[in-house]
């Protein structure tokens, strides 16, 4: 059984959404976030007190997008590569769109996602005199200038590589989710919009969106993302 360490809409979205695209089993455990000073205790799992923790048997993994590759590579053995598979989300070392494929998997945490974390830290989760707007509008236009690559590629065809919905869109899917949630979505070009509309459509972006809730409340977490509660980081 995988237990997944998670807070609301944070980048353990990743793997969630990963979980319920290829249907495997696994715990949820939802944590306040930040969970390093809401959750003590988590600290025991991960000492940075960061999320996510994926836990499979002794193997523990805290990069969401490693963690995403490693599950499209360990949840569809025999199927790398193999579009219309179910849960076919890898591809595999020697298919031609590997690199292309690895390349926009780590491209949505480092290029498009680190530069919103500074938005939010110094725009909304530092309190009021730490706060520096200026940093927040520079990286904003950092992401807004990263996601360029993007439209260059979905105005074209419908999905990152591959030709097929892999794990990348995973990783970048996450991506514009936090922008949507911090309100730079008003600034995606049309073929990006529509990327993010047709990801949003997916049956497992879907179940992780209510397993998200549904564990949320169960466990008495706020169902709110932080982005909205304004916590503090």
């Amino acid at each position: 059984m995988l237990t997944l360490y998670h807070c609301v809409s944070a980048r353990s979205f990743r793997p969630l959404w990963m979980l319920e695209e290829l249907r495997l089993p696994y715990e949820l455990r939802m944590l306040p976030f930040p969970p390093r000073a809401a959750a003590r205790d988590y600290l025991a799992v991960n000492p940075l007190g960061t999320v996510p923790a994926l836990l499979d048997g002794g193997l523990r993994m805290t990069e969401s997008a490693a963690i995403c590759q490693y599950l499209a590579a360990r949840g569809t053995p025999g199927v790398r590569g193999a579009p219309g598979t179910h849960g076919a989300l890898d591809v595999a070392a020697g298919d031609p769109a590997f690199g292309e494929y690895l390349n926009w998997l780590h491209f949505g945490e480092a290029s498009l996602t680190f530069p919103q974390t500074l938005v939010l830290r110094y725009g909304r989760f530092e309190p009021e005199e730490r706060r520096q707007p200026q940093v927040a509008e520079d990286y904003r236009r950092w992401f807004l200038a990263r996601l360029r690559g993007v439209d260059a590629v979905v105005a074209r065809q419908e999905h990152l590589c591959a030709q097929r919905f892999t794990a990348a869109d995973v990783s970048v899917g996450y991506a514009l989710m936090l922008a949507e949630l911090i309100g730079l979505e008003p600034e995606f070009s049309e073929p990006v919009r529509a990327y993010w509309q047709r990801l949003q459509q997916r049956e497992g972006y879907r179940r992780a969106m209510d397993a998200q809730e549904r564990a949320a409340i169960e466990q008495g977490v706020s169902p709110l993302p932080a982005t909205v509660t304004g916590t503090q980081a």
